[in-house]
């Protein structure tokens, strides 16, 4: 049999669960109850409102994205530095609790901010609600996706280099900025990728520890769905999902740019 057979189930799935779904929004983006017309996606379009939505996401998703590669880069710098063995264990560690639901764990995050840290903290007032925890919340969550591309490269360095440069008299802070550095700049930019992206769509973390102060792009095409008129409006959802479907390619490509040698999150 050959090789090329053991790709039809991904290409089948791929259809099924990518290119139907992708269809169907974009059908529903031009179609209201059954007549094709560009009124609501141009009036979604033309909503202000939406947009400082989706500016907010992408600056919530910024500041996701640095704060997880200022604590994710000295973590794979450290674990790259290790025995093999070591590295492993710490690393299956690091990684057990995305073995749970991703509600799951936000669920247990909204009682330990509403219950657990202003008991123990003796404090009246919750933690929920603040932009402070939602940030905290999801740098939580995706800080994973940003330590193990780092990891993986930052692994693959050759220590010979790093030799070299020790014994043409650079320093340890000289030789960081310029061997280690810029040999890592691979999985710098497969983390990012991996950590802005969903973090831009996120919406369960904004919905349970926001509590609803603090919407994201993703509540709001989830609202277009449930909520608007009362059994949803598939039309703005839908436009909203484009839109953001347009803005995560444009994303993408812009660090797939960067990413010459693709091997950044190679490990994932």
């Amino acid at each position: 049999m050959k090789r090329k057979y053991f790709a039809y189930p991904y290409i089948v799935w791929m259809i099924l669960f990518i290119a139907v779904p992708m269809v169907f929004i974009f059908y529903y983006a031009v179609n209201v109850d059954g007549t094709w017309t560009f009124k609501k996606c141009w009036e979604t379009l033309t909503d202000g409102q939406k947009w400082h939505v989706l500016l907010v996401s992408v600056e919530m998703a910024l500041g996701t994205t640095v704060i997880c590669l200022l604590l994710g880069y000295p973590i794979a710098y450290i674990l790259a530095n290790m025995k093999k063995t070591v590295a492993g264990f710490i690393s299956v560690l690091f990684f057990v609790p995305m073995w749970m639901n991703f509600v799951l764990r936000t669920y247990a995050w909204r009682a330990i901010l509403e219950y657990a840290l202003p008991d123990l903290l003796g404090l009246k007032t919750t933690l929920t609600g603040t932009l402070g925890a939602v940030l905290m919340v999801l740098v939580y969550d995706f800080l994973p996706f940003m330590v193990m591309p780092l990891y993986n490269s930052l692994s693959k360095l050759d220590k010979s280099l790093l030799e070299a440069s020790r014994d043409l008299g650079a320093d340890g802070k000289t030789t960081f900025f310029r061997v280690v550095l810029p040999l890592s700049v691979p999985g710098i930019v497969s983390g990012i990728t991996m950590v802005f992206v969903p973090a831009i769509t996120a919406f369960t973390v904004p919905a349970l520890i926001g509590n609803g102060n603090y919407n994201l792009y993703g509540n709001e095409i989830e609202q277009a769905f449930k909520v608007l008129a009362g059994r949803g409006d598939y039309s703005i959802g839908s436009t909203l999902s484009i839109i953001l479907l347009i803005f995560v390619l444009i994303s993408t490509a812009i660090m797939n740019h960067f990413d010459s040698d693709k091997e950044g999150g190679s490990i994932l």
